[in-house]
């Protein structure tokens, strides 16, 4: 999608010190896109490219990309990193999956990584290829995660998940005859990661309100719009028509590009994404199977907004203009439950108990999740230290 990216150089223009430099040179969202990645590769002139993949998304697009690379015969040696699932079945980003990539990377003499998957395998690649100091080409074959573009790979190390500075795609290649098939909990989970946006919107203005921190209206605007492309879309999206992925897929591209402009992922992470990590961390410590993150955000949002609208009637936020302006910024908050309303549109679990998190976990988030990033102030880490309506100076 070339208007994709030139609005967002056009964005990028208007802001001072925004990352266009960090911006793929392509973004090709379209049926056949698939066809685009060996012209693009024999343009880069890499002899050595490797091939990211797991045994689901080698199937639905892994495979046939091999194949387009032997039929081509420009003489370029594909070689196949199969990241393996751990022994829960599920594949991780994590310190076992990074260095089974890295190792690859170092057999074949690898000069760039094509990454044929959704979110997890692009976080293992994208890490993989900003150590080995090599270019990646990223290969959607869900419409999952806003993450494609991300330059940061957040990977599980010894059980508790970071954020590392990582590789951003050169290009991508998200062919909507491919998203089409993905399995549906994957497009719902999607679906799900872009609606988190009203929470995080809602906790990046708080948090400039309460503790100046660094904020942008266009970024904000950016992923405003794409959210909003979502919802308005949700029925066709919910239909996997080639206009609703098409339509979901370019906004996750737009809320991971808006990321990259800000250079930070206030936009698009928020409260929400602070209760899907605790108990992704929780999954793993106990050794139960993974839940997809678009859909423990989908699921999150919907609690944080039910928790956020009983704190617009807090008296903490009585009397005062920044209680005002904070109770002004909730309303804009959909309600729980139309946002749960929304997920069932696009049939994706829309309760703790459809997703598989009991009341327990859910309570110890909402009191601990926010330790996970504590630069970020949110609602609900205010609403855990008794700031609620007050600045981080503790003035009224």
């Amino acid at each position: 999608m070339t208007r994709l990216l030139e609005n967002i150089k056009m964005a990028a223009a208007e802001m001072e010190g925004g990352a266009a430099f960090a911006l793929p040179e392509i973004i090709s969202i379209e049926p056949g896109a698939l066809s685009r990645v060996v012209p693009f590769v024999k343009a880069k002139e890499w002899k050595a490219p490797l091939l990211v993949a797991d045994e689901h998304t080698l199937a639905a697009a892994g495979a046939e990309l091999e194949q387009k690379f032997k039929d081509a015969g420009t003489g370029i040696g594909i070689n196949l990193s199969l990241v393996l699932p751990n022994a829960q079945g599920d594949v991780i980003a994590d310190e076992a999956s990074v260095v089974q990539v890295l190792l690859a990377v170092q057999q074949n003499k690898a000069d760039a990584i094509i990454v044929a998957g959704s979110g997890t395998l692009h976080d293992v690649a994208r890490y993989a290829a900003y150590t080995a100091g090599i270019p990646f080409v990223s290969v959607p074959t869900a419409p999952s995660v806003d993450g494609f573009t991300s330059n940061g790979s957040p990977l599980i190390i010894r059980g508790n998940k970071i954020t590392i500075p990582a590789a951003g795609p050169v290009a991508i290649f998200a062919d909507t005859e491919i998203l089409c098939l993905a399995p549906a909990p994957m497009i719902a989970a999607g679906f799900g990661d872009m609606l988190g946006k009203f929470t995080s919107l809602f906790d990046w203005k708080y948090g400039r309100l309460t503790a100046n921190e660094p904020y942008s209206p266009v970024v904000a605007q950016i992923t405003g719009r794409a959210l909003q492309d979502c919802v308005d879309h949700a029925g066709e999206i919910g239909n996997h028509t080639e206009q609703g992925i098409r339509i979901l897929t370019a906004a996750l591209m737009e809320s991971g590009l808006a990321i990259l402009l800000f250079g930070q992922s206030h936009s698009a992470s928020g409260a929400e994404h602070h209760l899907s990590h605790y108990w992704e961390m929780e999954y793993i410590r106990t050794g139960r199977r993974q839940l997809l993150h678009g859909a423990k955000v989908g699921v999150a949002c919907a609690e944080i907004s039910a928790l956020y609208h009983e704190l617009a009637n807090s008296p903490e936020l009585a009397g005062s203009t920044l209680g005002e302006q904070v109770r002004e910024e909730i309303r804009r908050i959909p309600a729980a439950d139309e946002l749960r309303a929304l997920l069932r549109t696009v049939h994706g679990p829309s309760t703790l108990e459809e997703l598989g998190v009991d009341a327990g976990l859910l309570r110890r988030s909402l009191e601990e999740a926010h330790h996970i990033r504590m630069n970020r102030h949110t609602l609900l880490r205010a609403r855990n230290e008794g700031t609620v309506g007050r600045t981080v100076l503790g003035q009224e």
